[in-house]
């Protein structure tokens, strides 16, 4: 009867020595994981942060990445207006007749006053030699015309560069018709005829 008392007393010591080491294992375990956790959140703002200033533009705005596709086309556009520009220059530079090439205005030869397109190709001479006040004096609607090409041609050269395509040049042709694009051309020549010709009666008389 006396030993049972030393029975329990060694069970419960076995108990705690047992217990003991196991919820150390399970503490160091818990604790391991939730340092793995913190790292792995750390590592994820580490990788928000260090995203690409891309990814983040084209989140809160309306760019996208371009394809390669859609980069070709820019290039070819770029590079055509750059082309068409640096001709006109080169032609003003060495003071080429252009009228030898496209011909005289018949229109202005017979009646003394300027046709739609007359003073376009003065007009795009001088902005393609950078004098473009002069250019939307001559002719308005050349001016205009050609600052519309110079958008253009940074607009593509981003995209042909770097990649980034916006998103409101393809809803543009989307959801304006063609019509209403010729329309447009033709609303503009008209106010720049109106210049013009307003400007010769007023010379004439």
């Amino acid at each position: 009867m006396s030993r049972q008392p030393d029975t329990l007393i060694t069970c419960s010591i076995l108990d705690i020595t047992v217990t003991l080491p196991y919820s150390n294992v399970m503490m160091q375990a818990s604790q391991q994981n939730s340092d793995d956790r913190s790292q792995k959140s750390e590592g994820r703002s580490r990788n928000s942060e260090d995203r690409p200033l891309f990814s983040v533009v084209c989140r809160l705005s309306s760019v996208s990445r371009a394809s390669s596709g859609q980069r070709k086309v820019a290039a070819i556009v770029c590079l055509g207006i750059i082309l068409f520009f640096a001709a006109f220059a080169l032609t003003g530079h060495y003071h080429i007749d252009m009228g030898r090439w496209l011909g005289y205005c018949g229109f202005k030869q017979r009646t003394g006053l300027p046709c739609p397109t007359c003073g376009m190709t003065t007009a795009t001479l001088a902005f393609a030699q950078g004098r473009i006040l002069e250019a939307f004096d001559i002719q308005p609607a050349c001016g205009l015309l050609c600052s519309v090409m110079v958008i253009a041609a940074f607009l593509a050269f981003i995209i042909a560069v770097f990649g980034v395509y916006f998103r409101f040049i393809e809803r543009f042709f989307k959801e304006v018709k063609l019509r209403y694009m010729i329309l447009a051309l033709i609303i503009i020549i008209a106010a720049g005829w109106a210049v013009t010709l307003a400007r010769a009666l007023a010379a004439n008389n």
